[in-house]
């Protein structure tokens, strides 16, 4: 029926994909928009498909026509578990799409106090500008995203500034 590539994909997999409109022969293909199967299926909430088409090593950087990858659409919905299988999977947490936009300026400008606490423990960049000259703090739409990342910076400058030490050694 399908290419020896598909054989490894189970039933549920495969008929998503087929009802999507997408391929089991080339999972990385693009359709509407440029969506890829893994973004449809991270859009769609599809932990089962994410999970599956991750371990048959879909590329998980490839953009749409917007430039965004399969992380949006986790942030967009706020989705933690398909945003730590993505992040711990290799997506590219700082990508920027068209508008130079960051998953962490989305979360930011809407205002989701938890995403961006969870996006900057994965190690988000703050510094990252758009296209507009904005960073992730000049989208802060609540007094705690503000208070988040200018807390996440001033932490980023003390690291920095602080001379390397080796760690203490306690004696028994």
């Amino acid at each position: 029926m399908f290419m020896s590539q598909t054989l490894s994909l189970s039933e549920t997999t495969s008929r998503w994909l087929l009802a999507n409109g997408y391929t089991p022969v080339n999972l990385d293909c693009q359709r509407e928009n440029g969506d890829t199967a893994l973004m449809k299926a991270t859009r769609q909430k599809e932990l089962t498909v994410v999970k599956e088409l991750i371990d048959r090593g879909v590329n998980l950087n490839l953009r749409n026509d917007d430039g965004n990858n399969a992380l949006w659409y986790a942030c967009f919905g706020n989705d933690y578990i398909l945003l730590d299988l993505l992040i711990n999977s290799g997506i590219n947490i700082n990508n920027q799409n068209d508008h130079g936009a960051t998953v962490l300026m989305y979360a930011a400008s809407a205002g989701k106090e938890e995403m961006v606490q969870f996006l900057l423990s994965y190690g988000a960049d703050t510094d990252l500008k758009n296209i507009d000259d904005f960073k992730p703090i000049d989208f802060a739409s609540t007094v705690e995203v503000l208070r988040i990342l200018k807390n996440a910076k001033n932490s980023e400058t003390r690291q920095a500034e602080s001379p390397a030490h080796e760690p203490l050694l306690f004696r028994s």
